[in-house]
């Protein structure tokens, strides 16, 4: 797929997921938000930049550990991911942060301006990770860091068949190299081509649970990447494509839910 076309791709299908994202994926994506976060290790006063920032999960987290002598910009592609993050700020007079709507690659700041960057599972999306990565490093300080979250590896990531369900339906190529990042090697290389020396990296295995079916395609379908393709979708071809996902995630269903496998893979680099 030609870049500019994945970015409208990824700019309008997160438009369209926005509203479910936090309601679907807030809880499952914890561990790795935790750990990304215990890696930054914000310092009080510190100027932090949130790339693929959504709702603002990290970004807020951030805000309240850099404290009110402290900055946080929020950049995330998605107009609507920004307006509901621009919402919750100002309906809780959280002065400390500021979100645009910004592409990864093409960052809209100074060089050298954040003593911490930090993208939670967003590089996956960019057409380049290693030219977002590059954004990254142009923009913290000498001796200032960034940490990364992306998926693992395809064979870790028992939902993983959601690709292949929604691209025989429809050519969406959401993310034709959505995996690759969790690969051995392949994110600490990319920080080593952007700049970085690398200082830590860590795999986390972590499950995705589910309270019922409902709420598993609900995450599957119109809280993540897919979601463009599948509102285009007639309802009986919504309903198949849920009955087929499902059916690929039966072997993880358990008395209280479902419990999918994941595997998260973090690291940081140091300028």
């Amino acid at each position: 797929m030609e870049p500019a076309l994945q970015r409208r791709v990824q700019r309008y299908g997160w438009d369209k997921a926005a509203a479910y994202y936090e309601n679907t994926w807030q809880q499952q994506l914890k561990p790795a938000h935790d750990k990304l976060f215990d890696f930054a290790n914000i310092q009080h006063g510190q100027k932090i930049i949130d790339i693929a920032c959504g709702t603002g999960l990290i970004s807020f987290r951030a805000a309240a550990a850099t404290g009110t002598d402290g900055f946080v910009l929020g950049t995330d592609i998605s107009d609507k991911m920004i307006e509901i993050a621009d919402k919750t700020a100002t309906g809780n007079s959280i002065e400390n942060i500021r979100f645009e709507r910004m592409d990864a690659e093409e960052l809209k700041v100074n060089d050298g301006e954040f003593d911490v960057a930090i993208c939670a599972l967003g590089l996956m999306y960019a057409p380049s990770p290693a030219n977002a990565l590059k954004e990254m490093y142009r923009v913290v300080k000498k001796g200032g860091v960034c940490v990364a979250a992306v998926w693992g590896k395809r064979e870790n990531c028992g939902w993983a068949d959601i690709f292949e369900i929604v691209d025989k339906r429809v050519s969406s190529e959401v993310c034709p190299m959505f995996f690759n990042l969790g690969n051995d090697n392949v994110l600490e290389k990319n920080f080593e081509l952007a700049g970085f020396s690398t200082s830590k990296i860590i795999s986390i295995q972590s499950s995705l649970d589910y309270d019922t079916a409902e709420a598993a395609c609900a995450a599957a379908f119109e809280g993540g990447p897919v979601a463009l393709a599948y509102f285009k979708f007639p309802e009986d071809v919504q309903k198949e494509a849920c009955e087929e996902y499902l059916a690929s995630i039966e072997k993880y269903k358990t008395d209280s839910g479902y419990s999918v496998p994941g595997e998260f893979i973090i690291c940081l680099g140091v300028k």
